[in-house]
């Protein structure tokens, strides 16, 4: 009895593990606007914008044209995968996945004129559990850096 129950845990285990790495994306859903996006209630995200953020882009001396290239390149660079918004938009919204479970986590970019440059606000988050153990923060900071490095 104990062995089928052990088993009968196992998998239910696996079948989960498949459920968080095949579950479909639902764009409608994740592809937000991170300038007015509510700040959640769990601590796994990171919210970078002008007011009531985590952080604050700084202005970049280039078209906002040209910075969304650029980050969707760097977003591409670090496996995320684009499923909702375009490029030509300046609003993007980004799928990637944590490097051992594969815990799919969305981040939403939106590419601002500022004064002479150009700015950008994101809203990254997982999409199951409550932490992220850093994860999209960590992962808004290396655009941000490769950015920084960029222009």
């Amino acid at each position: 009895m104990i062995k089928l129950a052990v088993i009968a845990a196992l998998g239910l285990g696996v079948a989960l593990l498949g459920y968080i790495r095949l579950a479909p994306h639902d764009p409608a859903r994740w592809h937000e606007d991170p300038t007015l996006v509510s700040r959640p209630n769990t601590p796994n995200f990171h919210l970078i914008r002008l007011v009531g953020g985590d952080a604050i882009a700084p202005i970049y001396a280039t078209t906002p044209e040209v910075l969304a290239r650029t980050i969707h390149g760097i977003a591409e660079a670090d496996g995320a995968e684009l499923i909702a918004g375009s490029v030509a938009d300046g609003h993007m919204t980004y799928v990637s996945r944590t490097r051992w479970m594969g815990y799919p986590d969305y981040t939403s970019v939106r590419v601002a004129r500022a004064g002479e440059g150009a700015t950008f606000s994101a809203f990254a988050r997982a999409r199951f559990g409550r932490s992220d153990l850093g994860v999209n923060r960590d992962r808004l900071e290396r655009w941000q850096a490769a950015l920084d490095a960029t222009f």
